[in-house]
């Protein structure tokens, strides 16, 4: 990734997908993924639908984070609608909007950009937990 990126602190399943960044304030982040050979299909050199899917997961999730401060929360449901491939190379992209947040849950939306271009379009409902250990 380039400069002004930070790396996201992924484990378990999340790292399964390779290292995500971020950049940007709480409230105005970018996530990004560089698509490699570990995330393609098996028949070519186009990112599997799955890795977008928990990519958006991860994104959405960090709107959350910054919503639901001091506290862990999981992901209660997540949509995901496709628009188009992601090709090996490309740098996958997400901007999460906070859509709405009450005591215990946040809406998040966000389009997933593949070198800028719109692939893929998720809203996710995150649901907060105890404080954060």
């Amino acid at each position: 990734m380039t400069a002004g990126w930070a790396p996201l602190p992924t484990s378990g399943f999340s790292a399964a997908i390779g290292k995500t960044w971020m950049k940007g304030e709480a409230g105005n982040r970018v996530v990004g993924l560089a698509a490699h050979d570990g995330i393609v299909n098996d028949y070519g050199a186009v990112v599997h639908g799955g890795a977008l899917m928990t990519f958006a997961d991860i994104a959405l999730g960090m709107g959350a984070a910054d919503a639901i401060t001091g506290h862990s929360y999981v992901t209660v449901q997540l949509q995901y609608s496709f628009a188009g491939g992601v090709a090996k190379g490309a740098l996958i992209t997400c901007e999460p909007e906070l859509v709405r947040k009450t005591s215990s849950l946040a809406f998040v939306r966000g389009l997933i950009k593949a070198d800028g271009a719109v692939v893929g379009s998720a809203d996710g409902i995150f649901k907060a937990l105890g404080p954060r250990r």
